[in-house]
């Protein structure tokens, strides 16, 4: 297996049952917070996120005092390559609605190829994020943003998976179109706080 070969540095975590997309981020954060490392990464393993461009999220945040980078499909016009077109119009135009609702300067909101300075993650009150679907990869960018860390978007490409299938379904569009409304309210209210220590 190859978790033995390199078991110094390729760590599986194995939970029970299938408890949403956020839930299983929040875990892997957590428990990277519980460790010593000070730049942590979300990425998709199906090599729809390209290893190659790690060195440049890595570089906005350690080098270019960024406190997290977005590899982002949009950044630089649409970078998706293997998505049917309704895919990519339904992607493109949810970002586009996320930043006229909130006012974030962010051109992918949903992308989930993000560099997280460890301050960010421990800022955030990860106990507090609502969102188990795609909407989850909204709220923490919105999160961050309203707490006043520096994002940056880094132009990459984006190639749709070869095996498996979208989870995308009503239920999560659904909690992503109406939630950005409730993040907004949120912010408004003064109800995203950082997480006190």
């Amino acid at each position: 297996m190859i978790e033995t070969e390199f078991s110094n540095r390729l760590f599986i975590e194995e939970r029970k049952g299938k408890l949403g997309l956020g839930t299983a981020y929040i875990h892997g954060f957590k428990w990277a917070l519980s460790r010593s490392y000070e730049y942590i990464f979300e990425m998709d393993a199906d090599f729809s996120h390209n290893p190659d461009d790690l060195p440049r999220l890595y570089s906005a945040c350690r080098d270019e005092g960024y406190d997290m980078s977005i590899g982002s499909r949009y950044s630089s016009g649409v970078n998706v390559v293997n998505w049917p077109m309704g895919r990519i119009l339904m992607s493109y135009f949810a970002s586009k609605y996320v930043q006229v609702i909130t006012g974030i300067d962010i051109k992918d909101t949903t992308a989930g190829f993000v560099c997280y300075k460890r301050k960010v993650l421990e800022t955030i009150n990860l106990d507090d994020i609502k969102f188990k679907g795609y909407a989850f990869q909204i709220e923490m960018k919105y999160t961050a943003y309203a707490l006043g860390f520096k994002i940056k978007e880094v132009s990459v490409i984006f190639v749709n998976r070869q095996l498996g299938t979208s989870k995308m379904n009503t239920s999560i569009f659904g909690e992503a179109f109406f939630g950005v409304m409730n993040l907004r309210w949120r912010k408004i209210t003064g109800k995203i706080k950082p997480k006190k220590l």
